[in-house]
């Protein structure tokens, strides 16, 4: 009989290539896109085929408490977790032979999970192929390196670099300003091969000690693993080198957010080709159907772009964000962008999703904007030709606001699941009132004594 172990991928072969396997670990997205799951010795993974954690990690909110379960009572029933051997690679920052594998979450009889965030990625993949259509992502992702912050009521700062100075905002592209923290930088490589993800760039943001990593375009289910994956791979770095990395839609005032592109092409499952392209090489109907998918129901997703009430803070003008559903070629103020490309490569860059969100969730809430724009086969606004920072916004201001929308879109809820929506409405309603019991700096400085 086939060793387990033989079902891995080459780089998780190649990684423990004439090593003994010390540990895995069993690992599922939940809601927030944290890690939960268990880790175990590489012995005792060889002798199951599942492995069992309670429907409760779904509930559980960014800050550790529950939320009641609005599809019954808070009986925390078993789930069962699947190995998907495909997702199995390196942890190589662990001190011993570690490797993670992402699971399949299914009841025990079988049925997936309708609220774990994986499978609503695989259920909005899987309505596209019911058309003949295959969805295909380019992610890109920003994020901060910052200097070690452990107590939260003091500001974040930006990290040191190696000229012993801290990073400086407004540097975006400068070849200097990544080399400043070029340790981290190359980690973050060593890390990526080691687990057999390819980098289709890193370059210096406009933030201080922001950086961007493009990832090449594919499969969906795939990029989010990755994604997934990758912030830890990203924290782990930065540990190493005294700072943190943080995925923060607004983690510094005055400084730029981090926010997920999302370039977004869809292939004919017959002929190969991309959709958006006629054979002459011009735009297709269906490219303009899905631009008007998105401009419809982006609002009704925005909880899912933007999951937090620190993500808000990202959609102010002046500060490189869009906060519009225009839609432009070559034309970066637009909320959705038509990047420059040949015919086979032609796309839309949805540009409002925070690096904040679940890469599962803010793939799937994307891509099912543009499955209901093909399927209602609308045509989209006039095209943005100017300035899109100019207009008004059709965006939700607020996490509430965000919330009432999705609750409100029959569609969204349609293609995403009903029970799923209806469980990440209930957890977030919970952090936004735990919030609210905040009382912020701001209000005692210019409330206390003023008002």
């Amino acid at each position: 009989m086939a060793h387990w172990t033989d079902r891995l991928p080459q780089a998780a072969r190649d990684y423990i290539d004439g090593r003994r396997i010390d540990e895995v670990e069993c690992i599922v997205s939940d809601l927030a896109g944290v890690a939960r799951g268990k880790a175990m010795p590489a012995s005792k993974f060889a002798r199951q085929d599942s492995f069992f954690l309670p429907n409760s990690i779904f509930l559980q909110t960014i800050t550790g408490d529950w939320a009641d379960n609005p599809m019954g009572a808070f009986t925390e029933p078993d789930m069962s977790l699947i190995p998907d051997y495909s997702t199995a690679t390196a942890a190589p920052w662990t001190a011993d032979i570690t490797l993670q594998v992402i699971h399949d979450v299914q009841t025990p009889s079988g049925t997936p999970i309708p609220i774990a965030p994986r499978n609503v990625l695989k259920r909005v993949v899987a309505l596209y192929e019911a058309e003949g259509w295959r969805p295909i992502v380019a992610p890109e992702m920003e994020f901060f390196l910052v200097a070690r912050n452990p107590d939260p009521n003091i500001p974040i700062q930006p990290p040191l670099g190696r000229s012993g100075r801290r990073a400086a905002a407004k540097q975006a592209y400068s070849l200097s300003a990544v080399d400043e923290y070029g340790k981290v930088i190359d980690d973050i490589y060593d890390f990526a091969e080691a687990q057999g993800f390819e980098i289709d760039g890193i370059l210096q943001e406009g933030g201080a000690g922001q950086v961007e990593i493009n990832l090449a375009h594919g499969d969906p289910i795939e990029l989010a693993d990755q994604i997934f994956y990758f912030k830890r791979l990203i924290r782990e770095a930065a540990l190493r080198h005294d700072c943190f990395a943080t995925f923060m839609a607004k983690p510094i005032e005055g400084e730029p957010g981090s926010a997920m592109h999302i370039h977004q092409s869809v292939v004919d499952i017959a002929s190969g080709g991309n959709i958006f392209s006629a054979p002459d090489g011009t735009e297709t109907p269906a490219f303009l159907h899905f631009i008007a998918g998105m401009q419809k129901h982006l609002p009704a997703v925005v909880a899912l772009l933007a999951p937090y009430v620190n993500s808000y803070r990202r959609y102010i003008p002046d500060f490189a964000a869009p906060i519009n559903l225009e839609w432009g070629r070559d034309n970066r103020t637009t909320g959705l962008r038509v990047p420059i490309s040949d015919p086979a490569g032609r796309r839309l860059e949805n540009r409002l999703a925070g690096m904040d969100c679940n890469p599962y969730l803010g793939l799937a809430a994307s891509l099912a904007c543009g499955y209901l724009g093909l399927k209602e086969a609308q045509m989209p606004q006039p095209e943005c030709t100017g300035d899109a920072y100019m207009n008004d916004t059709d965006l939700p201001y607020t996490l509430g606001d965000a919330l009432d929308l999705m609750a409100e879109s029959d569609p969204v809820r349609d293609v995403l699941g009903l029970e799923f929506c209806t469980v990440y409405e209930a957890v977030k309603r919970n952090e936004y009132k735990e919030f609210l019991q905040v009382i912020s700096p701001w209000e005692r400085e210019h409330l206390l004594l003023n008002v």
